[in-house]
């Protein structure tokens, strides 16, 4: 049987923090109108890269597939050829999907990539309204078209052979003068 001090005591405790708690300051984030920077190396929604002139760095090598321990990265990989150049390598990616319901967005794809092809936006509002819309396709992770670079398919433009893309030592030829500028 419960004590006279138990039956009047307790309930006046409980009220006593919630008394208390009534005057503070509320801390309420106000998400969608205001969004806090998220973190400079916040993993984020994938994006895969292009080189300056708009070709593309992904290569088709399957890396970051064998990589994702969710399993959640499909590549299918196809060989360039003179006429439909994607990438300045001798393949490119042909398929490339991501399913982010799957993807727990660890960032072991990334490391994986040797041409650094694929790399972690700061996007974190990956919600969506059916389940179909969250597999991210080719055309839903390349990187915009910036200024001075040109939609594939094109022939290399940077310099004369994949290896300059790889290493850094391109140039990018001037179309009017035909010289190569740094």
């Amino acid at each position: 049987m419960p004590t006279l001090k138990e039956q009047f005591w307790d309930p006046v405790a409980g009220f006593g923090v919630t008394f208390r708690t009534m005057f503070r300051k509320v801390v309420t984030e106000q998400y969608p109108k205001e969004k806090k920077p998220t973190a400079p190396r916040f993993h984020g929604r994938h994006q895969l890269n292009r080189w300056p002139d708009g070709l593309e760095k992904c290569i088709g090598c399957e890396l970051c597939a064998w990589a994702c321990p969710a399993d959640a990265i499909y590549v299918e990989g196809a060989s360039n050829t003179e006429d439909a150049r994607f990438s300045p390598g001798e393949r490119y990616g042909r398929v490339y999907q991501i399913n982010y319901l799957r993807c727990i967005l660890c960032g072991l794809c990334i490391e994986a990539c040797p041409t650094r092809a694929l790399t972690m936006t700061n996007e974190y509002e990956l919600a969506d309204a059916t389940r179909e819309d969250l597999i991210y396709e080719k055309q839903d992770l390349l990187a915009p078209l910036l200024p001075g670079m040109e939609q594939p398919p094109h022939p290399m433009r940077l310099g004369n052979d994949d290896g300059d893309y790889y290493r850094g030592t391109f140039r990018r030829q001037d179309d009017e003068t035909g010289e190569a500028t740094q």
